[in-house]
């Protein structure tokens, strides 16, 4: 599996989000929370997923965007722990990455618990699964 992230990836649309954040499932792992929800769809991809960095816990829009850079490589690097079992069930969810700490982590600090996360959410997805 390549590890890159397309456009097709990303969680673009206004309504999945909303609808997400209705009617989703959530779970805190470390200093992030996941939002996630399964979809019945064609997205060309087993996972869109978003980041976000709240503005009230990272005021400046530099300090923001380095953790968004760091936690999409971390995904990245990673994404195969939740793509391997989606795409072998023939499942699809939407899910957002929300950062939920005031300090700075670095990409070393960040890597294991976003695999951790994606440990979490595929014993999650494969729960609900049956």
């Amino acid at each position: 599996m390549r590890e890159t992230f397309h456009k097709n990836e990303r969680l673009c649309s206004r309504t999945l989000i909303q609808q997400l954040f209705r009617t989703g499932r959530t779970f805190n792992s470390g200093p992030f929370r996941a939002h996630w929800l399964p979809r019945a769809g064609t997205s060309g991809s087993p996972v869109q997923v978003m980041i976000a960095v709240p503005k009230g816990l990272v005021p400046k829009a530099t300090g923001r965007n380095l953790l968004k850079r760091r936690i999409r490589e971390a995904y990245r690097r990673n994404k195969k722990i939740l793509y391997e079992p989606l795409s072998a069930a023939g499942r699809q969810i939407v899910l957002i990455i929300s950062y939920n700490t005031k300090e700075t982590l670095t990409f070393e600090e960040i890597r294991p618990k976003i695999i951790l996360l994606l440990q979490r959410l595929n014993e999650a997805v494969e729960k609900t699964s049956g």
